[in-house]
C-alpha cells in the first residue's frame, strides 16, 4: 500500500474518520477492548463504510511503532487539502474579500523556529487547533515533520491544521510582512510583555525551541519581541505551554475589540 501511512489513538483516527474517511484505507481494533468508546468508536467506522480488522496487541504495536495506541490503528493515505503556504493565504484572502464586515476573520499564524521533539510539536498543533489558528510554519531543517508519534499528541489537530515546513523560514516570514502580516518573536528579553503588544491585526507568532529560543536571523527578522512574564523560579516555559500563553492573549484581544 505504497504512499499510505499510520495514524493510531482514538483522536487522531477519529478526526480523520470525520473530516475525511475517504482516505482511510482499513482501521485495526484491539478485539479485548470493549469499554463503551471502543463499542462507540466501532459504529462509527461501520457507519462511514471503513473496513475494520480485528488485530492482535502485538500487530497493533507493530503497525504504530509503539504500545501506546489505545487499541486503534489505521492506515491511511497522504490528506492536506492546501497544497502551500502561498495557496492558503491567497484563499485566505479571497474567502475574507466576500464576507460581510462583521463575519471577516484576521490571519492568526504559529511559527516553530528548531522545535525537533514530536511530542512537542504535537502538543503546539493541539494547541493551534483550539485558538483557531490559520496554519503553523517551521524550518524544514532543525524541525519535526508530521509522524505519527505528532498525529497521537495533537489529538486530531495535526488532521486540521495545515502543517508548513519551509526552505528558508527568514525569507518566509519577509513575505508575510510584505502582506501586511505582523511578525512577533518571543524572547525573554523583550522590553513588552505579550500582554502589552497588540495582537489584533495579522499576526504570526514566532517561538523558538525550549532553552535555545529563536535562531539569530529569526530573530532579527521579526517586526517587534515580547516576552512572557515569569514570576517563579522556573526560566523558560516549554514551546507548547509559551504558544498557548500567545495564542489565547492573541484571541482574548480579538474577541474583546468585537
Amino acid at each position: 500500500m505504497s504512499g499510505n501511512k499510520v495514524l493510531f489513538g482514538f483522536h487522531a483516527v477519529g478526526v480523520r474518520l470525520k473530516t475525511a474517511p475517504q482516505t482511510i484505507a482499513e482501521i485495526h481494533i484491539d478485539p479485548t477492548r470493549r469499554d463503551q468508546r471502543m463499542r462507540q468508536f466501532v459504529v462509527r467506522v461501520q457507519e462511514a463504510g471503513v473496513r475494520l480488522i480485528e488485530s492482535d496487541g502485538m500487530r497493533l504495536a507493530r503497525l504504530a511503532g509503539q504500545h501506546g495506541h489505545q487499541g486503534v490503528v489505521a492506515r491511511v493515505t497522504a490528506h492536506q487539502a492546501v497544497k502551500s503556504l502561498d495557496d492558503l493565504l491567497q484563499d485566505f484572502e479571497d474567502r475574507q474579500a466576500d464576507l460581510a464586515d462583521n463575519q471577516r476573520d484576521t490571519l492568526l499564524l504559529l511559527v516553530l523556529d528548531g522545535v525537533t521533539d514530536p511530542h512537542n510539536l504535537g502538543a503546539c498543533l493541539r494547541v493551534a487547533d483550539g485558538a483557531g489558528v490559520h496554519a503553523v510554519i517551521a524550518p524544514k531543517d532543525h524541525a519535526a515533520g508530521i509522524n505519527a508519534v505528532v498525529a497521537k499528541v495533537a489529538s486530531g489537530a495535526a488532521e486540521t491544521i495545515p502543517y508548513f515546513m519551509v526552505t528558508n523560514l527568514a525569507r518566509t516570514l519577509q513575505e508575510l510582512k510584505e502582506r501586511n502580516v505582523w511578525v512577533i518573536g518571543t524572547s525573554d528579553d523583550a522590553p513588552k510583555s505579550v500582554y502589552q503588544v497588540d495582537l489584533t491585526g495579522p499576526v504570526a507568532l514566532v517561538l523558538g525551541a525550549e532553552g535555545q529560543g529563536m535562531r539569530q536571523l529569526t530573530r532579527k527578522t521579526c517586526d517587534e519581541l515580547a516576552s512572557i512574564p515569569m514570576r517563579g523560579a522556573v526560566e523558560s516555559l516549554n514551546v507548547s505551554v509559551a504558544s498557548g500563553i500567545c495564542l489565547y492573549e492573541a484571541r482574548r484581544q480579538r474577541e474583546s475589540r468585537q
